[in-house]
């Protein structure tokens, strides 16, 4: 009987021991089947990819990731998931891989790149073109939660991601700043030292991602493919990837299209994971199209109808000719050899007058000082924009003007509106800027009739930093300081997010960091005039600072920074806020509007803050670094005092009068002196309008 137990158990022992071996050996082979993924493809005819966006396969088997299509993205991604990591030591597995790419651009400058990426997701919900690479937003980019991790291959600097320069490859983690990145270049074998490569002339390049996980090392190689792989790599990383990797995984491509026409193409792609990626064959893979730059048409058209024209009847003649004399004077615009050199930035009129119907009255945006604004799209390449449109009668400087409204064209940031360029005709001048779906945001703010429309506290304070974000970077962080010198509501645009853009740099003067600034004509608008400027004629960044002072209570009071009926104690906003404060009630002044829905802190915070970037001794105003603290929480603002500020405000020993006989006519705080009436107000401001 106890032998009969001992043979039992002995049996029992024996199948749990088969059946822990057989569950094994499964799990094994499952995992190596998941771990070994292994595909190559020498084109992608027929292939089975996920695609999203402007991407698609071409008839002959290109992988095009976008076309011309502006501000647009495409995604193309291995359709399967992907397991990166050991499930029992959790490291990331080794992987290699290898692709072809094109990049094709109809002007030789500017635009957002491609990237091969590693995501958890084939879906990026939210992301934005140009910059974005279509992978984040302003909300999403930089937090740890996204697990991304991309190759970008770019031809854009973007300050704002610290880009080295406009052609470059870089490894991404989580963000667009990058960890690693070199200019495109490879190292060439036989002439032993580094190569520089053109990343956007359509011509194929292949790149070489690798990394070794027992090493912990991520290698990026770049090369033509008339040259063998290089044997020094362009990027050397080492980065241990199973800190980013979730399980599993999808691997793929991300590209975006901006405002100029451009293509994006992958023509082979070869991938091993727990090995090195199997070679592409050459001459398999597909052709590129024979894409050319678009050159004005030729004349022939003209040649051919005049030679048959002079055939026919005297008649037939003159009234050709009159037809054509007629459509150039219509679209006769001002041309000069010096405005070659600026290329796209000029458009032309004609393509402005189509894009808004012969500037119609329905295409009306609004009208203000210095032009009228109409919404249009430009008829070849369909982008919606906003052209402004400026009489000028003076041609002293405008060489210069038109240079620095170029210059100004270059400017690229999120909290920006981008000027696209200009025209000229006759005693016209055109700005071209990206069209803003929701208005500006003054007609929000001072809109009575909407209340649906009115914006909350939350998005008010979001574009209040938004604004000192742009003027951040126009006055320290471009090339250039920038001086805006109209920074009000009326000019702050909103997205279709309402996010604040800072836009019309018709007004702007620029100059090298660490020089002076040149003296120029006072131009601006009533209420948001520094005091000092019409003494300087010094546009420097200290006006715009007080400039935005005056937005900062407009924002919060909902009310403009002079209001000439109202009563002589309330006529000027920094007057009204600085009684209400010396009362103890300074949250009143807070706009009716939003009742009591808004964080006290914060409005008590910008209150204060517009007093003091208002105040009327420059050196006493922040600059924009220490405003972006203030609103960030980061310091704490100085000791401020109402009675200090009345008795600055009142105190006009600084103020200059040189070439002034009255100055009530340009002070900004016309109620601050008793010898000042609200007639002469009323008429300034009327005036000013």
């Amino acid at each position: 009987m106890i032998l009969g137990r001992n043979d039992q158990r002995c049996s029992d022992t024996m199948f749990l021991e088969f059946l822990v071996w057989f569950l094994l050996l499964g799990l094994r082979s499952v995992a190596s089947q998941q771990e070994d993924v292994d595909f190559t493809y020498n084109g992608f005819r027929g292939v089975n990819m996920s695609l999203d966006g402007l991407a698609q396969i071409t008839n002959n088997g290109l992988l095009m990731l976008v076309n011309t299509t502006n501000q647009q993205v495409g995604h193309a991604f291995y359709p399967h998931p992907l397991h990166f990591r050991n499930s029992s030591t959790g490291n990331a597995f080794s992987f290699s891989t290898t692709f072809v790419f094109a990049i094709w651009k109809l002007i030789r400058f500017g635009g957002p790149g491609m990237a091969f990426v590693i995501a958890p997701s084939r879906k990026f919900p939210g992301a934005l073109p140009g910059n974005y690479l279509g992978l984040f937003n302003m909300t999403t980019i930089g937090k740890p939660s996204d697990h991304v991790i991309a190759i970008e291959i770019d031809t854009l600097r973007n300050k704002e991601f610290n880009d080295i320069d406009g052609s470059h490859i870089g490894i991404d983690i989580n963000n667009l700043k990058s960890v690693q990145s070199a200019t495109a270049s490879y190292f060439s074998n036989e002439q032993n030292r580094r190569v520089n490569i053109s990343l956007i002339d359509g011509q194929p390049l292949q790149l070489w991602v690798e990394y070794n996980g027992d090493e912990k090392q991520l290698n990026v190689t770049l090369a033509p493919i008339n040259v063998p792989k290089p044997t020094i790599p362009l990027l050397s990383l080492k980065i241990d990837l199973s800190l980013f990797i979730v399980d599993p995984m999808f691997v793929g491509f991300s590209s975006t299209t901006y405002v100029m026409p451009v293509y994006h193409f992958v023509l082979g792609w070869s991938f091993k994971m727990n090995g090195e990626a199997r070679q592409l064959n050459l001459s398999q893979l597909p052709e590129l199209p024979h894409l050319k730059t678009h050159k004005t048409r030729p004349r022939l058209f003209i040649i051919l109808v005049s030679v048959i024209g002079a055939s026919l009847a005297l008649i037939s003649v003159f009234i050709i000719t009159q037809f054509i004399v007629k459509r150039k004077k219509k679209f006769a615009e001002v041309l000069e050899d010096w405005e070659l050199n600026y290329g796209p930035h000029r458009f032309k009129y004609k393509d402005l007058y189509i894009a808004t119907k012969g500037f119609k009255d329905k295409e009306l945006l609004g009208t203000g000082g210095f032009g009228s604004v109409y919404r249009g799209v430009l008829p070849t390449s369909k982008t919606e924009v906003a052209v402004k449109r400026v009489s000028h009668n003076s041609r002293q400087g405008e060489r210069e003007f038109i240079a620095e409204i170029i210059s100004i064209g270059r400017l690229r940031h999120r909290n920006i509106v981008p000027l696209l360029g200009y025209c000229r005709r006759k005693e016209e001048l055109f700005l071209v800027y990206d069209f803003m779906p929701n208005g500006s945001l003054d007609k929000i703010l001072f809109d009575h009739t909407k209340t649906e429309s009115m914006l909350s506290w939350c998005q008010r304070f979001r574009i209040i930093k938004s604004v000192a974000s742009a003027l951040l970077y126009l006055h320290e962080e471009w090339e250039r300081v920038v001086v805006h010198r109209d920074v009000k509501s009326s000019n702050v645009l909103l997205d279709k997010e309402l996010n604040g853009r800072l836009g019309d740099f018709g007004l702007a003067r620029l100059y090298d960091h660490g020089t002076n600034p040149q003296t120029t004509h006072v131009v601006g608008t009533i209420g948001y005039l520094a005091p000092e400027l019409c003494g300087t004629g010094q546009a420097n960044p200290s006006v715009d600072v007080f400039a935005f002072g005056a937005f900062l209570l407009e924002v919060a009071c909902g009310r403009r920074p002079i209001e000439p009926r109202a009563s002589e104690e309330c006529m000027v906003l920094v007057d009204w806020v600085i009684l209400c404060w010396s009362k103890g009630t300074i949250l009143e002044t807070g706009d009716p509007k939003l009742g009591f829905d808004y964080d006290v802190q914060e409005m008590e915070l910008v209150l204060k803050l517009g007093l003091l970037c208002s105040h009327p001794i420059p050196t006493v105003r922040p600059q924009m670094r220490q405003v972006m603290r203030y609103l960030e929480r980061e310091i704490s603002l100085p000791e401020l005092t109402p009675l200090g500020l009345r008795t600055a405000i009142d105190d006009t020993s600084f103020w200059p009068s040189k070439g002034f006989s009255d100055v009530s006519i340009w002070c900004p705080y016309p109620s601050s002196t008793k010898t000042r009436s609200s007639s002469v107000v009323e008429s300034i401001v009327s005036g000013g309008r």
